[in-house]
């Protein structure tokens, strides 16, 4: 008689068909020892019931995670409100972007074709906070949102800067152009890259830095009569230096007038006016005495009034002074320099000694007649060319001296 033989458990036959199927995964996707402790506690969760995957699998596609560079970086300070402000996103698109100041003034910029890419389409301001929204869309069609924040250059690293002429003056042929900032300039080869300055008579110039502060640009010789000189500063976002921003563009525009160059002669006592190189005035004056000469060499005339007050205190003079003369009211004057020299109607006690003998301290003194005379026909830049005085040439910023300046020299 055969032994009788056991009937085969419905159960283990379940087993070994389970066990077979988790070889099968292992052997196609070798994670086994990942998803082999949770066989006992319940079927394999299907790759297909999620749409997304962002690691290999068998039945849904690798969706790449979407990367981002936005410029400036988050919590970045002192950023330069001329740098761009740009997102750069890759494996996914950009879906929108907000800038926004603190003291919510919307930034407007705008998205590449491609989706990829987005740039501020302006400047920002100085001593700003500013909040930088974007989301972003990856491949699967998720969004994510980031923000991030910044603050641009602080008040005490903003640069101004006054410039003379003015927009739109008329000025002599000897004007030079003058940029005065508020803060040392460092980087000087940036400043000027950053100014273009063009002449209808298509004159080109130099920069001459008379100090770290000021500079001036002119010709080689006086500007062409009747022409215009334009000048274009792009200086917002110029770093001058020592963390010091420029935070300006400007357009200036002037005009230049007739050729008035006068010839002052100390040894003559006379004062002659060409106008575009012809003679058109011969005066008698006084000027300085051998105690106060008369500075030698090109001034440029600049501010002028009616009626002044002249004070003996302001070049140094004290009431023990023999040469002292207190404070005077003076007329028709024009300043020659920035200490004191002037073209004037002369005072009552010198009206014997015009056209004979110097006796001013350092001015040229005319009668009422010839000092009205000069007040209307010579004005701001227009030139005075003082020769045969024993007096020495005025410091080159003492007013406009730079044609007392070789142009070997000035341009350098």
């Amino acid at each position: 008689m055969e032994p009788e033989v056991p009937s085969r458990r419905p159960g283990r036959l379940k087993k070994i068909l389970v066990v077979a199927a988790v070889c099968l995964l292992a052997a196609v996707g070798g994670v086994f020892a990942a998803v082999a402790p949770d066989i006992a506690r319940g079927s394999i969760e299907s790759e297909a019931s999620s749409s997304v995957r962002t690691s290999p699998g068998i039945a849904a596609p690798v969706v790449a995670p979407v990367t981002s560079d936005a410029v400036p970086a988050n919590g970045a300070k002192q950023v330069n409100p001329a740098a761009p402000v740009s997102l750069k996103v890759t494996n996914g698109t950009i879906e929108r972007v907000t800038l926004t100041s603190t003291g919510g003034e919307t930034v407007e910029g705008a998205i590449d074709p491609q989706g990829t890419g987005w740039t501020a389409a302006g400047p920002l301001k100085f001593n700003t906070g500013y909040s930088y929204t974007y989301v972003v869309k990856d491949g699967a069609g998720r969004e994510t949102s980031t923000t991030q924040s910044f603050s641009t250059v602080s008040s005490s690293h903003e640069a101004d800067a006054a410039i003379y002429p003015l927009d739109g003056m008329k000025v002599g042929v000897g004007q030079p152009l003058q940029v005065i900032f508020s803060e040392p300039v460092v980087n000087r080869e940036a400043v000027e890259k950053a100014i273009s300055i063009t002449s209808s008579a298509g004159q080109t110039g130099a920069f001459h830095w008379h100090s770290d502060t000021m500079v001036r640009y002119r010709p080689e010789n006086f500007w062409a009569a009747n022409s215009t000189i334009s000048m274009d500063m792009k200086l917002f976002g110029v770093d001058l230096g020592n963390g010091q921003i420029a935070n300006f563009n400007k357009k200036v525009n002037i005009s230049i007038g007739d050729k008035k160059v006068a010839v002052a002669d100390s040894a003559a006592h006379t004062f002659t006016l060409s106008v575009n190189d012809q003679v058109v005035k011969t005066l008698p004056v006084s000027m300085g005495d051998k105690r106060f000469p008369s500075a030698r060499g090109y001034g440029v005339l600049m501010e002028k009034k009616r009626y002044d007050h002249f004070r003996a205190s302001s070049i140094g003079l004290k009431p023990d002074d023999p040469a002292y003369y207190g404070d005077v009211d003076v007329e028709y004057t024009i300043r020659l320099t920035l200490s004191g020299a002037y073209i004037h109607q002369a005072l009552e006690s010198a009206y014997p000694f015009i056209g004979n003998a110097n006796v001013s301290h350092g001015c040229i003194g005319f009668a009422p007649d010839g000092a009205a005379w000069v007040f209307d026909n010579m004005g701001t830049g227009d030139v005075v060319q003082i020769v045969n005085t024993e007096g020495d040439y005025a410091a080159h910023d003492d007013g406009f001296g730079d044609w007392n300046i070789p142009w070997s020299e000035y341009d350098n």
